[in-house]
């Protein structure tokens, strides 16, 4: 049998090795080796921080709820509590809106959850 050099596969395996690492600062965009090394990389933190992301919206959108609820008197827990004992099924991310864009509202939900508390 004839001895195959797999010239083409290689070059185009190298090829899309290299336009992945399109960007990159100095050898990591040029040479093969270190390019494949952090496309790899790369490649782990994407995957990292897709679920840390979810993490650190999580987050904000607390810290958004924290403080609109301070300025009407409550606590992040005791919003959040007071709003499930009234029967408010609301998520983080739409409070949080709220709380940015629409304080009236945010505040409408806020006496909700202390009258809920206080019964």
């Amino acid at each position: 049998m004839p001895r195959v050099k797999s010239g083409v596969e290689r070059r185009a395996r190298r090829n899309r090795v290299l336009k992945l690492a399109k960007g990159y600062y100095g050898s990591k965009h040029r040479l093969y080796k270190v390019a494949n090394q952090q496309v790899m990389k790369s490649f782990n933190y994407a995957y990292r921080d897709r679920r840390q992301k979810k993490r650190e919206f999580r987050k904000l959108w607390i810290t958004r709820i924290n403080a609109a609820a301070r300025l009407n008197d409550l606590s992040y827990s005791q919003m959040m509590h007071g709003l499930k004992l009234a029967g408010v099924d609301v998520n983080r991310k739409m409070l949080a809106d709220l709380a940015v864009t629409d304080a009236a509202a945010f505040a409408q939900l806020a006496n909700t959850a202390k009258t809920a508390i206080a019964k």
